[in-house]
């Protein structure tokens, strides 16, 4: 009997061992969903009571408008404010303290492309004609991938600067261990890149914003950082901002070294030995005699094309030295003859 559970219990270990990667990927899977419902309840049960209490005030506050003006009816005030909200989600204002901000000068659509291209989309200005919709489409099609291209070369060489050769620095120079000095060096490119692209600029903003405090500026700065882009606070949007233009190119020009600084960082973080390991739980595993054939395929391929190109620099040495080749026969020639 007990020989029986032992055989069962090493069975089970083999089960185990031979499927640990989907294993590990079911509990991946699992954990996610876990969540992303811990993230509903959470913000379900935060802000449902404040949507509670804003719907019962903007309900008063109607109630309040239709009698204190008996000759509007409450379909013509529906209608009146269905437009507003419709005009309000494409980024325009009927208040007097926001008609003088224009949404697509040069200055906000530039700020507009540098969101589309950047997967930021803040959605607080949209294109209004069929046009412009259509070439919103056309232009994103083509731009996403040239962003990616030109995101990932940038930060590919600014990683060997600034995190590969100072690691090699430190380890060959001071013989350090690799793998710590790694995990110190992403440490602190972490601090400085969170105190540079967003405790500083949230004090910035928080100054030049006048309704925003250093929280509401902190959270601006990792929503478009991180691009999540909820566009519930958008800077440069106030009534009568100083300089808004100049104040447009700079927050692109932000928003453009932040997220490069935030890719520097997640790639230096996911070259860490222990993450690595980490990651490799939940990949897929190849077959060992899929890989020797990828292998000897590789090697074929390798082998006849260094053959052919062999073959091809004599061809072309035969071709372009005659003189070289009917002389150094010749002279082997000679010898023999003697």
């Amino acid at each position: 009997m007990k020989m029986l559970q032992s055989l069962a219990g090493s069975s089970c270990v083999r089960l185990v061992e031979r499927h640990r990667s989907a294993w590990c990927f079911g509990f991946l899977v699992l954990g996610y969903l876990l969540y992303l419902v811990f993230g509903a309840v959470v913000f379900s049960s935060v802000e449902l009571p404040y949507e509670d209490l804003l719907r019962q005030e903007l309900r008063k506050l109607k109630r309040r408008f239709l009698e204190e003006h008996e000759c509007l009816s409450e379909q013509q005030l529906e209608q009146f404010l269905g437009r507003v909200l419709e005009a309000s989600n494409y980024g325009v204002s009927v208040l007097s303290n926001a008609s003088g901000n224009w949404n697509w000068d040069f200055t906000s659509a530039l700020f507009f492309a540098s969101t589309v291209l950047s997967t930021t989309g803040y959605g607080h200005t949209v294109p209004l004609s069929d046009g412009g919709k259509a070439f919103c489409i056309i232009y994103s099609v083509i731009g996403i991938p040239f962003t990616l291209l030109f995101l990932t070369a940038v930060v590919q060489r600014i990683t060997v600067h600034v995190t590969r050769r100072p690691v090699l620095y430190f380890h060959i120079r001071w013989g350090f261990s690799k793998q710590v000095v790694a995990i110190v060096h992403a440490v602190l490119l972490g601090f400085v890149t969170v105190s540079c692209f967003f405790f500083i600029p949230a004090a910035v903003f928080s100054v030049l914003e006048d309704d925003w405090n250093f929280l509401e500026s902190f959270y601006f700065c990792f929503i478009s950082l991180s691009t999540i882009g909820l566009g519930d606070y958008v800077p440069g949007e106030g009534y009568n901002q100083k300089f808004r233009e100049l104040y447009k190119i700079g927050i692109t020009c932000y928003l453009l070294l932040g997220l490069i600084a935030m890719l520097v960082v997640l790639e230096t973080f996911c070259e860490l030995h222990e993450l690595k390991k980490f990651r490799k739980m939940f990949y897929v595993k190849k077959d060992k005699d899929e890989d020797q054939v990828h292998i000897i395929e590789h090697d074929q391929l390798s082998f006849s094309s260094i053959t052919d190109q062999a073959a091809g620099m004599k061809e072309d040495q035969k071709q372009n030295e005659p003189f070289v080749a009917t002389q150094s026969s010749a002279c082997v020639d000679g010898p023999a003859n003697h």
